[in-house]
């Protein structure tokens, strides 16, 4: 046979055919197969032939399958069955199955995956899409192809996108309601939602049924009221017509001695469920309701809602009682959702003009406005006055029940609080974050306002995902149902039954400036805030820059938790940042809607974080701090606060951690409190003040507090767990 004439590529080098790379090696092994016959090699017969060098075994090249959560990387592993001396790669494409790209996950074509000399494997990571409406587990499959230094094994792995989202989504909004006539109930108040068979239920017409003859404290009109609606037995509208009768004779009564009535108490604070028991009590029972008395509520009504809305002019009786008009141009404030509520309700019932059209026009604009500029929920209030929203979210829905105008979705801000309180409520699930005024408990337990806020918000929300997590939260905290029976018809909204926590450990509500952060979602996880943001609400505290970290307890935390001051002193003192003191005066932080700290967040994994405040706008002057930026860095149930500022001459920076465990001191540069050890790192002369728990800038009663000094630039400093 004629020896083939060619030219060989000299040694190291590859020939590169049709796309694909053969070695030396390879090549060689082909000539010598392609020789003459008799077995003899293709080179001259007088060359002498050298002895054949066994060809090694390839290992074989497979992948495998994989699984991941929607929105999560799903990885492949791309496998030999033994290392090998030289590198190994394989071309690797996706193809659809259940799953499409690329609405459900990002397609690979022709991927060279290489598998490093002395290596066993390679991962290869396909992203995929989260979505939030639950379509089950979807697949789709991944096949690899045109291995170099290895034989083909398993060549097809299936990948397994895992829905997140809750199987039952929520229901649909209801359509809108038909017009109904000038001056006729134009009121709608759903009970199709109610569960009679429920436990909550039964506890709900208990309550009801206790009040019928005696008033506990707490009980209104509306309860009876609403009882009615759902069982049409006329105990419970009579009660509800004396009661609300009985709140416009007793203000009839101070207005004729020439006073005012209760309504307008503590700047109108209470017009929203006062009205509301009125408003309620002739929508439920409007057979139940002569002439007479429906003259003279309107009047008593018509009156306190002009005054909310004209507050110099506000008059009882023709007599002038002017007021602050506090809060009725501040849509974040709770007193504002008050007013909505009164007029809504009024406006509703008695299907007005007047006041429909002074809602669409003047009133809830704004609130649409504000709402939109808080990604990320909460309240700028805080977490103490931010339970508020449970009216304003009740409110959301009686008017889109009424009118078909969805204001709960007209932004994100409703179903993000959702989440915001999930991300809120520390691990043990029975404490959330104690952000700003803390007036109903200063310890920051959780309560039934908490978990109607989360009730309110789930009926209105359309999305899947927070649907199914607030069901898990609503089941898992440690108020199960309602504590105190007046707030017991909230629980007659559906909390749900499936649904897990959130795959997100780390949280950031942008728009109030509150950020959350965990190691896991497990009841030993460690947990801990940062406030960085606006600072523009009288409840909010001088606390911009300040954390709190939580592990099986609070390990560093406010103050306020201990405060004689019942959770309201608003100053740094009490919190744990940086106390800056110009000649003997700390340095305040000052409310502003013109500037506002800022927080810059790099996610890491498993809860892991850097983040960089700007901390600067949050002073009243620069008379004692020129700037200040602070720098955490969280992970492994650990966190690092770097300070970095400039001061001017005559102050003092003090580095503070507020504790509710009496301090230890370890030798100058350490201290622990309980479980929380506290290291300086930085700078090398600052040293820990041994007096924790008395002193200038410590609120008697208040804890105990570790100070750190003699920083004039800057601190660095680590909070762990002891072990």
């Amino acid at each position: 046979m004629t020896t083939p004439s060619l030219s060989h590529p000299s040694i190291g080098t590859r020939i590169k055919s049709a796309g694909r790379t053969l070695s030396l090696a390879v090549l060689t092994i082909i000539l010598c197969q392609c020789g003459g016959g008799g077995g003899k090699s293709a080179a001259s017969p007088s060359t002498p032939t050298p002895p054949t060098t066994p060809t090694p075994t390839q290992p074989t090249v497979s992948i495998s399958n994989g699984s991941a959560t929607e929105g999560s990387a799903l990885a492949f592993t791309v496998s030999l069955s033994a290392s090998s001396s030289s590198s190994v790669t394989v071309k690797l494409s996706t193809a659809n199955g259940t799953a499409v790209a690329p609405a459900d996950y990002t397609a690979q074509s022709g991927v060279t995956v290489t598998i490093p000399a002395g290596s066993t494997s390679a991962a290869v990571n396909v992203p995929t899409v989260n979505d939030t409406t639950y379509e089950g587990n979807k697949t789709f499959t991944a096949t690899i192809s045109s291995p170099t230094n290895a034989t083909l094994g398993t060549a097809t792995g299936t990948g397994t996108i895992i829905d997140d989202e809750e199987p039952t989504s929520p229901p649909p909004p209801p359509p809108p309601p038909p017009p109904v006539p000038a001056g006729q109930d134009a009121l709608v108040v759903d009970v199709s939602y109610v569960n009679r068979n429920s436990a909550a239920f039964t506890r709900f017409r208990e309550w009801v049924d206790s009040g019928l003859t005696s008033t506990p404290y707490g009980y209104s009109a509306y309860d009876p009221a609403f009882m009615y609606l759902l069982v049409n037995d006329a105990k419970y509208c009579n009660r509800a017509v004396s009661l609300a009768d009985a709140q416009v004779t007793e203000a009839e009564a101070a207005i004729s001695a020439g006073g005012r009535p209760a309504i307008s108490g503590d700047s109108y604070l209470e017009v929203g469920p006062m009205i509301a028991d009125v408003a309620m009590t002739l929508h439920a029972c409007p057979s139940f309701v002569d002439q007479a008395k429906r003259t003279r509520w309107s009047a008593y009504a018509e009156q306190a809602i002009w005054n909310v809305w004209h507050h110099n002019e506000a008059t009882w009786g023709g007599k002038l009682f002017s007021w602050s008009g506090w809060s009725t141009d501040n849509p974040g404030n709770n007193y504002y959702y008050s007013f909505l509520e009164a007029t809504m309700y009024w406006g509703l019932v008695v299907n007005s003009t007047t006041w429909l059209n002074d809602l669409r026009q003047n009133r809830l604009p704004p609130l649409r406005t504000y709402f939109a500029a808080l990604p990320g929920g909460g309240s700028r209030e805080g977490t103490g006055y931010g339970t508020a929203h449970m009216r304003l979210f009740a409110v959301y829905r009686v008017w889109r029940d009424s009118t078909g105008e969805d204001l709960a979705n007209a932004s994100p801000h409703a179903t993000d609080s959702i989440f915001y309180w999930i991300h809120a409520t520390v691990p043990t699930l029975d404490r959330f974050a104690p952000i700003g005024d803390q007036s109903r408990d200063r310890e920051a337990n959780l309560y039934d306002y908490q978990r109607r806020l989360m009730l309110e918000a789930r009926k209105l929300t359309t999305n899947a995902q927070a649907y199914a997590s607030s069901s898990w939260w609503l089941n898992n905290i440690s108020v199960t149902n309602m504590t105190s029976a007046f707030n017991r018809r909230f629980d007659l909204l559906p909390a749900g039954s499936t649904g897990g926590p959130p795959t997100d450990l780390i949280y950031h509500a942008t728009g109030v400036g509150h950020f959350f952060a965990r190691t896991g979602w497990d009841r030993a996880a460690m947990w801990m805030s940062i406030v960085a943001g606006p600072y523009n609400e009288s409840h909010a505290h001088q606390d911009q820059g300040s954390f709190s970290l939580y592990s099986n307890g609070w390990l560093a935390v406010t103050a306020n938790i201990e405060a004689p001051s019942n959770g309201i002193n608003q100053g740094t003192d009490v919190h744990n940042l940086v106390r800056f003191v110009n000649n003997g005066t700390v340095a305040r932080q000052c409310e502003s809607t013109s500037r506002a700290s800022t927080l810059s967040v790099t996610p890491g994994t498993g809860g892991a974080f850097t983040a960089t405040a700007n901390l600067t706008p949050a002073f009243c002057d620069n008379n004692a701090v020129t700037s200040w930026t602070r720098q955490f860095t969280f992970g492994s149930r650990k966190l690092t606060v770097r300070d970095q500022f400039a001061i001017t001459a005559g102050t003092t920076a003090t580095f503070q951690v507020n504790t509710p465990v009496q301090p230890v001191l370890v030798n100058s540069r350490e201290a622990t409190a309980g479980r929380l050890r506290v290291r300086v790192l930085e700078p090398a002369n600052a040293t820990i003040s041994s007096n924790f728990s008395s002193g200038k800038y410590i609120e008697s009663g208040g804890g105990f507090r570790i100070d750190v000094s003699g920083g004039t630039t800057g601190y660095l400093v680590e909070l762990s767990e002891v072990q």
